[in-house]
């Protein structure tokens, strides 16, 4: 994101959230969670999972300019209820249900009937999960750190 884009809106920073958060989600969370819904929710494809490639670029140290890193593997899908709402999906890697899977929830958390049951049911414990992971790499990483010290060794006395 430029320095000159537009700020995102409340609305579309909490749709960016959750999409983030269901592309991380492992696929057996998410069919759990869909077979909880009160009625299987109904849909059509707009698009259907298809697989692709995208040019991953980055950062030296998070700073400087842009360089193109490699490319990974995604898959992205695109679908609308019968209500009316549409939900997309981008997920890293081949899993078709998995993408299938998180489009519908985004178009379901898009419903404020739905919206605050699979933010607490799904959403927040993705959060959770995701949370926990990071602290727990960034902990092993810690527990190898080395700290460099100079020493001094009187060749100048």
């Amino acid at each position: 994101m430029s320095a000159t884009a537009t700020p995102l809106s409340a609305d579309q920073q909490a749709r960016q959230r959750w999409i983030g958060l269901l592309a991380e989600t492992p696929l057996p969370v998410l069919e759990a969670a869909v077979t909880a819904l009160p009625q299987p929710p109904r849909y059509t494809f707009l698009r259907t999972p298809e697989t692709g490639s995208a040019l991953v670029r980055a950062r030296s140290g998070g700073t400087g300019s842009r360089f193109n890193l490699g490319e990974m593997t995604l898959t992205r899908c695109a679908v609308r209820l019968d209500s009316g709402l549409t939900g997309f999906s981008w997920v890293a890697g081949r899993d078709r249900r998995h993408a299938e899977l998180a489009a519908v929830f985004d178009a379901l958390m898009q419903d404020p009937a739905l919206s605050d049951s699979l933010d607490r049911t799904l959403i927040t414990p993705a959060e959770q999960r995701r949370d926990a992971a990071r602290h727990s790499t960034a902990a092993k990483a810690a527990a190898t750190r080395v700290d460099f010290f100079t020493l001094v060794r009187g060749e100048n006395e």
